[in-house]
């Protein structure tokens, strides 16, 4: 008989129910948030379970993980999805909430939820503490900056250690304001330290990592954005289509379509909150501060005159593989060769950005193979995929793939700054 079984974890116990193939209940228990402990239950009382559910929740990452080491069949599933069934229970507890899932993976009506891998939470913790560290410094600084204006003594442009001169140079000879400020600024001073020895950390771990590299030769990427890109994209097969990441990260618009209503609002803002921030202001670099003119920027331009440079901004994120999708075209492009069966392949970007060459090491190292993405993309498209999806891949990645279509290449604007 097959058993399908729900976890409703909290940070101490979990409540455990397991289902038969009528969803009636079998089993329940209650049992220590451990994998361990948690697995020799399951084990004993759900032999044959076919599916295993928990929420989204502060120890699913860890508890997901454990348990798939174990060999079990555990699935990680929405919190919100789960939340909209079982709210039609009269009654909440733990124990109703178990049965409700377990039911839920008895009706297969679910949508499984990506977990990422230890590695990329490890760089997204990093990156968080980092942010939170430059948000405390940044609050620290205008806290200051608003006692001294109180009093007429304004600090003005400062950036790095000309703040904390600025400041002290405006409040030397003022005790009172020495009491006040001072503590302050050697707070502000140890959390930029703080911030330094992060930034160095990222500065290693983008150094070592080929793929960060590659994002960074993305007009407007930097190391940051790359490692975050990279830590919350983790898995690029999950997605079909290179697209559907502006809609992942909560940078397309929302919908409202019924009867005769349809609008269509402002983006989203769902998924990864930081990376988003992170994209915004990558694209407001690349308006801004590139000074190379190219199609993305030319219609960022445009969008900038007519909507103003904020709407721009978001909409070059989602607009282009400058800056998103041509980030997961690349990462794409790289999982496909490095799971391919033969050798290891690299994309090679001409130095004219005319053509783009396929370079194979063979297993002795000794030999060096040059071929043109056409032939690479033919002889790979008898491995199960076709020879125009990846030549796409391919040209995407060195540079002058299609940026939406046909039409919208034809409408670009020249690759020379029209005011020049």
């Amino acid at each position: 008989m097959e058993h399908y079984v729900g976890l409703d974890v909290s940070l101490k116990q979990t409540s455990i129910c397991v289902v038969d193939q009528a969803g009636l209940v079998v089993r329940e228990g209650v049992v220590d948030s451990d994998p361990e402990a948690i697995s020799v239950y399951v084990t004993s009382k759900a032999p044959n379970a076919v599916r295993i559910g928990l929420e989204t929740g502060p120890t699913s990452t860890w508890l997901w993980t454990e348990l798939k080491r174990l060999g079990l069949p555990v699935i990680c599933i929405d919190a919100r999805h789960a939340k909209a069934v079982l709210k039609m229970q009269i009654n909440k507890s733990d124990r109703n909430d178990a049965i409700g899932i377990a039911r839920i993976m008895q009706t297969g009506w679910f949508k499984e939820v990506h977990v990422k891998d230890i590695d990329s939470h490890s760089v997204r913790a990093l990156l968080a503490s980092r942010a939170l560290l430059v948000k405390i410094k940044r609050d620290l600084e205008n806290h200051v900056r608003g006692l001294l204006k109180n009093l007429g003594l304004v600090i003005g442009r400062a950036k790095f250690n000309v703040f904390t001169v600025r400041a002290e140079e405006l409040i030397e000879g003022r005790p009172e304001l020495v009491a006040a400020v001072r503590p302050l600024l050697e707070a502000r001073n140890a959390v930029e330290q703080q911030v330094s020895e992060l930034d160095r950390k990222v500065m290693k771990l983008a150094r070592h990592d080929a793929q960060v590299r590659r994002f960074m030769t993305v007009p407007g990427v930097g190391p940051i954005t790359a490692l975050a890109f990279k830590a919350t994209i983790d898995d690029p097969a999950r997605f079909a289509r290179s697209r559907s990441v502006g809609a992942y990260v909560g940078l397309t618009s929302r919908r409202h379509a019924s009867g005769e209503v349809d609008w269509t609002g402002r983006i989203s803002k769902c998924g990864d909150a930081m990376l988003r921030s992170y994209l915004f202001e990558a694209a407001g670099v690349l308006l801004t501060r590139v000074p190379k003119w190219s199609a993305v920027k030319a219609w960022g331009v445009r969008l900038a005159k007519r909507n103003g440079l904020r709407k721009a901004c978001v909409g070059s994120t989602d607009y282009d593989p400058f800056v998103a999708r041509r980030m997961v075209a690349r990462f794409k492009l790289r999982h496909l060769m490095e799971t391919s069966k033969s050798a290891p392949w690299t994309m090679m970007e001409s130095s004219t950005r005319s053509s783009s060459r396929v370079t194979k090491m063979e297993p002795n190292g000794s030999t060096l193979q040059i071929e043109s993405t056409s032939t690479f993309s033919r002889r790979i498209g008898a491995n199960g995929m076709s020879p125009t999806d990846l030549k796409a891949y391919a040209f995407t990645l060195s540079g002058f793939g299609s940026f939406a279509s046909s039409s919208a290449r034809r409408q670009a604007e020249p690759t020379q700054n029209p005011s020049d």
